[in-house]
């Protein structure tokens, strides 16, 4: 659970922070949350200070009308947050979305990271689903489906991020923040501000990093290939490439134990 509150340009951006040992901060992506990241967390929580927080617009945080909920934003914000919780230079783990944002927030905004985990992470251009397409050119007209409708189609749309079945309480726990009145508006603002200038402004950049890099990625993931993780990580100098063969999009939740395992190993060479 989601137990602090930062206040920053009028949203409450909920995240909490537990355990002992260097710090390590989780990123989340889309239409996903901190939820998401939770029990791979709390099983590094015995050797690391973890954080969890949702971005604006998504999970637990501040979802609101006319509210700025761009890749641009959210990587201020994380710069931000680091700041607030005075972190110098933690490890950082990213997932989706999440990846560009910890990428601009370093790249652009001066956050310094021990070491960065990318996770099947939105990075290069192209990206973006057939359906997010779809509402990006239609905004107004999903914003105003039934709700019945609405829930049928964001539980399709999260059941096609994996490479197997989600279990009932995976899926409900990824379906229910969008399920709400603002959590429907919520998830089609997110998807009509997806643009991807926002990984083009810092792509010609990522040779210039200079920290030690993972890339992750779910060899079977449907969203990004796992050709567009081989690219990545041939960007950046040094970066290590691990791929979970028969995985999809939602690693976390199709190979636990594996992403741990990995994380775990990675953290641990970096303490």
């Amino acid at each position: 659970m989601l137990t602090e509150i930062f206040t920053w340009r009028g949203n409450e951006v909920r995240w909490s922070r537990r355990g002992s040992g260097p710090a390590v901060v989780f990123c989340h992506g889309t239409p996903w949350s901190s939820a998401l990241w939770e029990p791979i967390a709390d099983a590094l929580s015995a050797e690391f200070t973890v954080h969890l927080w949702d971005m604006p617009g998504y999970g637990t945080s501040t979802m609101a009308d006319g509210q700025d909920v761009s890749l641009g934003t959210q990587g201020e914000l994380l710069a931000a947050l680091l700041a607030e919780w005075d972190l110098e230079a933690p490890h950082v783990v990213a997932h989706d979305y999440g990846g560009v944002v910890a990428l601009r927030a370093h790249l652009l905004h001066g956050a310094r990271y021990r070491s960065l985990a990318l996770v099947d992470a939105v990075a290069l251009a192209p990206w973006g689903t057939e359906f997010l397409r779809l509402v990006r050119d239609n905004v107004d007209v999903f914003t105003r489906i039934p709700a019945a409708i609405h829930e049928g189609l964001v539980r399709q749309y999260v059941r096609g991020a994996g490479a197997r079945p989600l279990a009932p309480a995976e899926e409900e726990m990824l379906v229910r923040p969008w399920l709400s009145d603002a959590g429907q508006a919520a998830l089609y603002r997110q998807m009509a501000q997806a643009d991807e200038r926002f990984t083009d402004e810092v792509e010609p950049r990522y040779p210039e990093i200079d920290l030690p890099v993972t890339v992750v990625w779910g060899g079977a993931d449907p969203w990004l290939p796992v050709e567009q993780g081989r690219r990545l990580a041939a960007l950046i100098p040094g970066a290590q490439l691990h791929v979970v063969e028969g995985v999809g999009h939602l690693i976390q939740l199709e190979a636990p134990a594996t992403l741990t395992a990995i994380l775990q190993r990675w953290l641990l060479a970096g303490r």
